[in-house]
């Protein structure tokens, strides 16, 4: 099986590590967690886990997951029952067993974009055909129901999507997850959403497992839970069988998650109005930075509300994506995550979460832009 290179994976992470990177604004995940901070935050015994700790059997972990931390993950959610939980390796674990767990050769999927490319190039390495609908940016990165429907018309197995929207952290409305609802229930079809950057708004966000029988979430341990490093990913799907399949597809991959990840992410999770307290206050602020930043900023445009840990950002350069990313690393020293990797040219992702020296990071940037317009006039 042939797959396209993963390009936001295989661009980022080397650049990640250069030591031209001093200022790191590429990320989307929240500033993690130090262990020590995870304890204060929480409230938990640092000592009574210590102690625990020392006794834990590091043999295989349960095959169907924790317990404990598939109750947790179980109670973030209006309609999911911890048995409906299956834990994989990580968010990206997660939307690649589902995938191959679903799509097969010949099958019909619509992807909604932009999106994060497992959603497109997976399938299409399984033999899948994948239609494309656009959001549409000139109104806030929306999606059109229209377009939608006519999409699914002639048979489709699947709806892939991001919700909040990575990268443009566009958020769909629960009167709109409930239009997607009736239009896959009439073509017959699976919703799977990666909702990785759920829960950023201070009221309950809606998961499509809340409201549809045949819907596939996907959610990790990272970003607004600041714990990527623990690779916890899980799954949630409300049919039997088809639960089973991807309980038998991470057999395949890994059997089973390591026991002490999910012991301690389940710990952190038992808390999850700290957490998000905790992220909102850094994103509030970092978005009220970027914000005052942007007014300022004559070549930059942010279509979306973004309801994620990112702005996605259009600049009136004629430089393409890659250059303008590779360029700005090179002579400022600022790393971004660069557009083309989410197919939209003249683009680029910032980080309003990871984000330390946010302030001198935008310095950076429009300084960078300034030179660059003043070449091209």
């Amino acid at each position: 099986m042939k797959i396209d290179s993963f390009i936001l994976e295989n661009w980022l992470n080397p650049a990640c590590d250069s030591e031209k990177n001093e200022i790191y604004l590429g990320g989307s995940c929240v500033l993690p967690l130090t262990f020590e901070e995870l304890f204060q935050l929480t409230g938990e015994s640092m000592e009574s886990f210590i102690e625990e700790l020392k006794t834990m059997n590091l043999g295989y972990g349960r095959f169907d997951g924790t317990p404990r931390t598939r109750r947790a993950i179980a109670n973030i959610y209006k309609n999911v029952a911890p048995e409906e939980v299956a834990l994989v390796h990580g968010g990206t674990g997660a939307n690649n067993n589902v995938i191959n767990t679903l799509v097969e050769p010949g099958d019909t999927v619509v992807s909604i974009v932009p999106t994060y490319q497992q959603f497109c190039s997976i399938p299409e390495s399984l033999g899948a055909k994948v239609i494309r609908v656009q959001l549409n940016p000139e109104d806030g990165y929306s999606l059109s129901m229209e377009e939608l429907k006519d999409a699914v018309k002639d048979g489709c197995k699947a709806i892939f999507l991001t919700n909040p929207n990575n990268p443009t952290g566009a958020l769909l409305s629960l009167d709109e997850m409930n239009e997607m609802v009736e239009i896959a229930k009439e073509a017959g079809c699976w919703i799977v959403c990666d909702e990785m950057y759920r829960g950023l708004k201070e009221e309950y966000m809606y998961s499509f497992a809340d409201i549809y029988d045949k819907a596939i979430v996907t959610c990790s341990s990272s970003k607004m839970y600041s714990m990527a490093g623990l690779r916890v990913g899980w799954i949630i799907c409300h049919d039997d069988e088809t639960r089973w399949q991807l309980f038998n597809r991470r057999s395949y991959d890994s059997i089973c998650g390591g026991v002490f990840d999910e012991w301690l992410f389940a710990m952190g999770l038992e808390h999850a109005d700290k957490l998000y307290e905790r992220d909102r206050k850094i994103i509030y602020e970092n978005r009220a930075i970027v914000d005052e930043w942007l007014k300022t900023q004559k070549y930059l445009h942010q279509y979306a509300e973004p309801y994620g840990t990112t702005y996605f950002i259009h600049y009136d350069l004629d430089v393409d994506s890659e250059k303008f990313c590779d360029d700005l690393l090179d002579k400022k020293g600022v790393l971004l995550s660069q557009g083309d990797a989410f197919d939209v040219p003249h683009t680029f992702r910032l980080s309003i979460a990871h984000a330390e020296n946010l302030k001198e990071g935008l310095r950076r940037i429009g300084e960078y832009i300034d030179e660059l317009a003043a070449e091209r006039e």
